[in-house]
């Protein structure tokens, strides 16, 4: 599906038929081969006067799990079929919106050729709704547009209401700070289940098309990415893009530069438990974890995404005071900083700012960051020949 394409159309029923599948392949299969590998080892302790009980016991629990793994199968035919007449209500409302980007975050790749209509595209979104990048479009729905915007691109598994964290108790948020500064905000939604060059090839796209179609002659771009958001940014900006030419910043938020933890601590723990027949099933869930999430554990260097002379650099990193060792908890000090082991940094003339005591999601609205945001916006861009 083409970036900025409208909403696919998602409904109860794709959901449905979905998680009938996930209970199959996952769940059933799981408790099944889970279950024989203990019998397995039970029966092979006591001998060769088992043998009977248990072909008898593995016959009969290989039957009993048939039967449910056909009705879920069946059920979930059906579920697609009713989905397909467009029956039953749409996945609609923030709470719907949020956990189908949670599932594209997760299996988003196996989505876009499986599932399509639960696939997101790449698109901009206002008020809870895909925003055509067509000029009629965006003059209603920025009647004040400015030359200057700021694209705000969110991270794995997270919608464009990530930036909406915490405003209750700050009482603001970065959208609506830069605009406050005279600037237009656009939100962008992605199926962060995608490879990070494949979305930022998508972005590529989207932003050559809103450039094309914006109400007002543009004169200066800024990219905002949180944890994902990053590295698809300085993916799409190593695109052939006209628009590439008018971005002068690119502020990443507690973005992996050179890998997360966590995504490595998943592909070990699979690996770990494939050594045992009692617990091999189990590393089959980690092993359907997204492409997306597979490109976080290596990060993006800068033989992908090549840094560019115009364009500023703003790395901000988080830590919590007693467990600096592990970052925001997510994505650690170096890797947001873009500062190797060995001392390298991948962005030698790059502004860092870290903010003690901040979790990974608290970046996405802090007082600290927006002080440095609103800062960075103010400054005079850097101009190459």
């Amino acid at each position: 599906m083409r970036a900025g394409q409208s909403d696919p159309g998602a409904g109860l029923l794709d959901a449905l038929a979905l998680l009938s599948e996930v209970a199959d392949d996952l769940g059933v299969h799981t408790v099944r081969d889970t279950h024989l590998a203990w019998s397995r080892r039970v029966h092979d302790r006591i001998g060769g006067m088992a043998t009977v009980p248990r072909l008898v016991h593995h016959g009969t629990a290989e039957a009993v799990y048939g039967v449910i793994g056909v009705g879920l199968r069946a059920g979930a035919l059906g579920l697609d079929l009713g989905a397909r007449t467009g029956a039953g209500p749409r996945l609609d409302g923030r709470p719907a919106r949020r956990m189908l980007s949670a599932v594209n975050g997760l299996i988003g790749d196996r989505l876009a050729d499986d599932r399509p209509r639960l696939a997101l595209p790449m698109a901009l979104r206002h008020a809870g709704h895909d925003l055509p990048a067509e000029r009629g479009a965006l003059a209603e729905a920025y009647p004040d547009a400015s030359a200057r915007v700021v694209v705000f691109l969110p991270g794995l598994c997270e919608d464009e209401s990530a930036w909406d964290r915490a405003a209750d108790r700050h009482h603001a948020t970065y959208p609506a700070d830069v605009v406050a500064a005279g600037w237009s905000a656009l939100r962008v939604r992605a199926n962060t289940g995608l490879a990070v060059r494949a979305n930022g090839a998508l972005l590529d796209a989207l932003l050559t098309d809103v450039v094309a179609a914006w109400p007002v002659p543009l004169e200066r771009l800024v990219l905002v990415g949180h944890s994902m958001g990053g590295l698809v940014a300085r993916a799409a900006c190593a695109g052939s893009g006209p628009w590439v030419s008018l971005v002068s910043d690119l502020i990443t938020l507690g973005t992996p530069h050179l890998g997360a933890p966590l995504a490595g601590w998943a592909r070990r723990g699979s690996a770990g438990l494939k050594r045992l027949p009692e617990t091999a099933a189990f590393a089959r869930i980690l092993d359907r974890r997204s492409v997306g999430i597979l490109d976080l554990e290596r990060g993006l260097d800068t033989d992908a995404a090549p840094a560019l002379p115009h364009i500023r650099m703003r790395l901000v990193s988080g830590s919590l005071a007693r467990l600096r060792f592990f970052g925001d908890l997510l994505v650690r000090r170096n890797s947001a900083a873009g500062a190797a082991p060995d001392g390298g940094r991948l962005f030698s003339d790059a502004d860092v700012l870290h903010v003690p005591g901040a979790n990974h999601f608290d970046l996405l609205n802090h007082d600290d960051v927006r002080a440095a945001l609103l800062g960075w916006l103010a400054e005079v861009p850097v101009r190459t020949s």
